[in-house]
């Protein structure tokens, strides 16, 4: 195992509700190809979206968000909410409108799995079971732990929103002065888009574009599931995402692909090293739903 100061992080508690998806009168969009469409996915409760499944491919969606999307309604403790949550967190149900006799709610338990920029979301997975019976409203708090996280003797790699429960679940290990992490695909720094000059890597994260197909097909983009864990070469999100040749940055797919011209595959970061002291190791099993044991 790999020293850290995993001990010493501060536990703290951040609350939201599960939000309503947005629209507005005139919410058509157009594409990269010059198509236009209106977009579902984002916010709120997706019924049938979750870690594991596929990134792409769901019909109208865009920037699909799986499981519960968070958010809290005054914008400092939204940031708060959105900055101190971390990957591998306990979410816990505190008010339902459904519980009830013969429905208990209270006090179940789900985990982060990413976030989301744009609104400033922050998604966690339920039992399908549970998120059956939720409803747009509903608060959950999460155990926040992370911040500040930073392993002893690799002071380059910087750690961002990696909660306990993740760290240990990934049975790092360390080879020739680098830190090997397991990912599911590797993915080169020219392909991230929206998110790129970004300076806070805690609240959000940055896409990599699949508006463009022949992309898609030969970096095989098609084939990445939510949760998956991807290495990005050539790209640094220390402190805000960046092109840095020879740094890598490992992340989480934490929403799905969009049609949108620069915006694709969210991606949550988890490590990154500007002097690329991270060695990706390719592994089937380098999903949140494997490595968390979300069924």
């Amino acid at each position: 195992m790999i020293k850290s100061n995993v001990e010493q992080l501060v536990e703290t508690a951040v609350c939201g509700s599960i939000a309503h998806p947005r629209c507005s009168a005139d919410d058509v969009k157009a594409a990269a190809d010059g198509s236009i469409f209106v977009p579902v996915g984002t916010s709120g409760i997706a019924f049938n979206v979750k870690v594991g499944d596929p990134a792409g491919g769901w019909a109208g969606a865009d920037h699909v968000e799986p499981g519960l999307g968070i958010r809290n309604k005054d914008p400092e403790s939204n940031l708060g909410l959105a900055t101190f949550s971390c990957v591998g967190n306990e979410a816990v149900i505190t008010e339902a409108v459904f519980e009830g006799k013969d429905v208990k709610l209270k006090g179940v338990t789900g985990v982060i799995t990413g976030k989301h920029r744009t609104g400033e979301r922050v998604f966690a997975y339920f039992s399908k079971r549970v998120v059956d019976r939720l409803c747009i409203g509903d608060r959950i708090q999460i155990r926040a732990a992370g911040t500040g996280l930073k392993f002893t003797d690799y002071p380059d790699i910087e750690i961002i929103n990696v909660g306990p429960r993740l760290l240990k679940a990934l049975n790092l290990s360390e080879k020739n002065g680098k830190v090997r992490i397991p990912v599911a695909k590797v993915i080169p720094g020219k392909l991230m888009g929206a998110g790129l000059g970004a300076t806070h890597p805690q609240v959000g994260g940055c896409d990599i574009q699949t508006s463009s197909a022949e992309a898609v097909k030969e970096y095989g983009l098609d084939q990445i599931r939510l949760g998956d864990l991807v290495a990005i070469t050539d790209h640094d999100a220390a402190f805000g995402h960046r092109w840095q040749p020879g740094a890598v940055t490992v992340g989480v797919i934490s929403h799905g692909t969009s049609k949108y011209a620069g915006h694709g595959l969210g991606v949550t970061g988890l490590f990154s090293s500007t002097k690329g002291l991270i060695e990706p190791i390719f592994t089937r099993k380098a999903n949140l739903a494997d490595l968390l044991g979300l069924a």
